[in-house]
C-alpha cells in the first residue's frame, strides 16, 4: 500500500506511527482533527486490534469519532474523559517555538479545547507545515452567525493596528452556502501572508465580540514529530529542548490504510 503513496502522504503516515509509539495501554488520548490526524487515528486502530491496547479517544470533530468508532477505538466525550493523558494533532503551521495555525478542517474550537486539557500535546506534521514566521497559510477565527459580517468589519479594522502583512478577511464556503462548524458557527479566514506578534494577536482577536475562538495555539504544543517522504522523522521536544531523528519502515501490509484519503 505505501508503495502507492505520494511522498507527503508518506510522510504524514510515518508521522503518525511514530506518534503513536507514544500512546501507552489506559490513556485517555485526544484525537485530532484534518488528513494528517486521521493516519493517527488509523495507527491506533490498528495497534487496538492487533495488539490490544485500551485507550479512550476524545475526538475533536464529528468525522473523527466516526472514524475512530469504526476502527474499533473506544470513543468519549471530554466531559467524561475528565483529563487527558495527551492529545495527538495536526496542524496547518508551526514555527520554532511551535506555536501553530490551525483550523484547515474548521474543527480548531474543539481542538483549542481538547489540546489545553490535555497533560501533552503532540504535533504530527509533514516537512513542509514548518515555517519561519506564521501567516502564510490564512488564520481560521469562528464566530456566531449573528452579525458575523459586523464581526468580521471589527476584525478588519483590529488588523489595522496589528503586525500583519495583509488584512483580507473571508468568509469559508462549502459550496453555495457557509461553511458549518461542529458547534454551529462560521469561519473567517484571515488572510494575513506574515504575523509579527502570534502571542498579541490570539489575544486582540479573542476580546472581538462575535468571535468565539482564533486558529492560533499558543505555548501549547509540547511535541512535534515531522515525516519526511522517504520515511525519516524528527521529534523536537520543546521541552526538553531535545531532537530525535528516526527512520520508519513501510510495510505491505498497511491495508489498513488502503481507503485513506485526503
Amino acid at each position: 500500500m505505501t508503495g502507492e503513496l505520494s511522498p507527503i502522504d508518506k510522510a504524514k503516515f510515518v508521522a503518525a506511527r511514530r506518534a503513536a509509539d507514544m500512546v501507552e495501554d489506559g490513556m485517555r488520548v485526544g484525537l485530532g482533527t484534518g488528513s494528517t490526524a486521521a493516519w493517527l487515528v488509523r495507527c491506533l486502530g490498528e495497534m487496538v486490534r492487533d495488539n490490544g491496547l485500551r485507550i479512550k479517544g476524545v475526538p475533536t470533530s464529528t468525522r473523527t469519532a466516526e472514524l475512530a468508532r469504526e476502527v474499533g477505538i473506544e470513543v468519549v466525550s471530554l466531559d467524561q474523559a475528565g483529563w487527558l493523558d495527551l492529545t495527538i494533532d495536526g496542524a496547518d503551521e508551526f514555527d520554532g517555538d511551535l506555536n501553530l495555525i490551525k483550523g484547515g478542517g474548521a474543527a480548531l474550537l474543539q481542538e483549542k479545547i481538547v489540546a489545553t486539557a490535555s497533560d501533552q500535546m503532540v504535533v504530527i506534521a509533514d516537512a513542509g507545515k514548518e515555517v519561519e514566521t506564521l501567516g502564510a497559510f490564512p488564520l481560521p477565527v469562528e464566530v456566531i452567525p449573528f452579525g458575523w459580517q459586523t464581526t468580521r468589519s471589527l476584525i478588519e479594522e483590529t488588523l489595522v493596528a496589528m503586525d500583519v502583512l495583509g488584512r483580507s478577511v473571508t468568509l469559508r464556503m462549502k459550496g453555495e452556502a457557509p461553511a458549518i462548524t461542529d458547534e454551529g458557527n462560521h469561519i473567517l479566514d484571515l488572510h494575513l501572508q506574515r504575523i509579527g506578534n502570534p502571542r498579541q494577536l490570539a489575544l486582540v482577536l479573542n476580546q472581538i465580540p462575535g468571535v468565539v475562538e482564533n486558529g492560533l495555539f499558543i505555548d501549547i504544543c509540547d511535541r512535534v514529530v515531522i515525516g519526511f517522504g522517504d520515511g525519516r522523522v524528527e521529534t523536537r521536544d520543546i521541552n526538553e529542548g531535545t531532537i530525535e531523528q528516526d527512520r520508519m519502515e513501510f510495510a505491505e501490509s498497511d491495508n489498513l490504510f488502503s481507503d485513506l484519503t485526503d
